[in-house]
């Protein structure tokens, strides 16, 4: 089984992920793209997208990214995310990409747009590391 292949069905296989309609949309060598539909019940009392939603999106999309350029499975060791302006419209979109790959983990940055009646806005960036799970 490819890596592409192994992305998906991790993905699949996360309740959370689901939960929110995410989806898995792209996985490169190094990178990999997820989107959240924006709902309703995503929102905070302002009618944004919570930070949680958006911290979500960051968090799986530089896993996956550090998780391919490992070569398999991975996890989260710590990461940061500066919110930049409020996500509205329709879709959130999670671009992530290993900047530095070693051994046992791997750099990972993010950005986060809100899509709206197709234009993309920024509204967050994320860096993380991630670890190899393997024993």
């Amino acid at each position: 089984m490819g890596l592409e292949q192994f992305a998906h069905d991790v993905f699949d296989a996360q309740p959370f992920s689901q939960h929110l309609g995410a989806r898995l949309t792209m996985v490169g060598p190094d990178s990999a793209e997820l989107t959240v539909p924006i709902t309703d019940q995503l929102k905070q009392q302002h009618g944004y997208v919570h930070g949680g939603v958006i911290s979500y999106l960051a968090d799986n999309s530089i896993t996956f990214a550090g998780g391919l350029a490992l070569g398999g499975n991975a996890l989260t060791s710590e990461f940061k995310i500066n919110y930049l302006r409020p996500a509205v419209g329709s879709v959130l979109v999670g671009r992530s990409v290993a900047k530095h790959v070693g051994k046992r983990q791997a750099v990972c940055q993010c950005e986060i747009y809100a899509v709206q009646d197709g234009e993309e806005t920024l509204c967050a960036i994320a860096q993380g590391t991630v670890v190899s799970a393997r024993s």
